[in-house]
């Protein structure tokens, strides 16, 4: 089985690209947090590259930025190609199959530059509201419930 579970921010706004067929695609860098300090206490992370189709290429394009929280579920691709040096060189990607945004850049600077990690495990349930403002969530006046057929993505 090839699947990744992964939560981090973005390195730089992603990059939106169309294939010769005019089908979307977007790449991008997250950036994980590694869960172990090394010896000196200090977290490692990982640049992991991400890449998206269709839809939710333009959806990540137009709404998430550098430093946005996301949480990516996919798989993992590997490839590999002649350099122009004549060098053949490897790639590893995430093929992502969805993209939940979590946190704009702008929410994390909010809650302070020295804020503790939200605790995702401990959080109380959130309270419903039917204040949502429709420019800061894109979805707000679907209702409860958005339903994305899967053939809708092929």
């Amino acid at each position: 089985m090839n699947r990744v579970c992964l939560v981090g921010r973005l390195t730089a706004k992603p990059e939106l690209r169309y294939t010769s067929s005019n089908v979307p695609y977007a790449r991008f860098t997250l950036a994980v947090n590694r869960t172990f300090s090394n010896a000196q206490g200090e977290r490692g992370t990982d640049f992991i590259s991400i890449i998206i189709w269709r839809r939710q290429a333009e959806n990540v394009a137009n709404y998430l930025d550098k430093g946005s929280q996301v949480s990516i579920e996919g798989r993992i691709q590997t490839g590999n190609y002649t350099a122009q040096d004549g060098t053949k060189r490897y790639t590893t990607d995430v093929v992502a199959d969805s993209v939940q945004f979590l946190e704009s850049k702008k929410q994390s600077e909010a809650r302070g530059a020295n804020a503790t990690p939200y605790d995702f495990e401990n959080a109380p349930e959130p309270e419903p509201s039917n204040d949502v403002n429709v420019e800061d969530d894109p979805f707000a006046d679907f209702g409860d419930n958005v339903a994305i057929d899967d053939n809708f993505l092929d």
